[in-house]
């Protein structure tokens, strides 16, 4: 595959495109890995990933990992790494983007399910 056969991911006309809340955008594929953009705001569920962990960069806004024994605050430009099998539920009291890097078919509850519970919908 050339290099001009390579789409080039503008992140901010992604962000652009959708104004969904909690709905996980995948923008690029790298081996079996998706790398996806969403838009939060509010709290989502408390949940884990047994089989991975989940990248989380904040874009813009605030994002507060909870966790069971304290929280994580990100400010854009910083990322966090949720461990494997580690329960916690995203909080953002503003409007955040951020951008999450995890195994193809990662679901976004994770093992709790439920109403929020929605595959990543693909972008171009």
């Amino acid at each position: 595959m050339s290099k001009k056969s390579v789409p080039v991911v503008n992140i901010a006309d992604r962000l652009a495109g959708f104004s969904e809340l909690w709905s996980q955008k995948t923008v690029a594929v790298l081996n079996d890995y998706e790398v996806k953009l969403a838009k939060l705001r509010g709290e989502f569920v408390w949940h884990s990933h047994e089989d991975t962990d989940e990248l989380f960069l904040v874009l813009s806004g605030r994002l507060t990992i909870q966790l069971r024994d304290g929280d994580v605050v990100l400010a854009p430009g910083e990322l966090f790494v949720v461990p494997r099998g580690v329960e916690h539920c995203p909080l953002a009291d503003e409007e955040t983007a951020i951008l999450l890097f995890e195994p193809a078919g990662t679901m976004n509850t994770g093992d709790a399910g439920g109403p929020l519970t929605k595959a990543a919908e693909l972008v171009s």
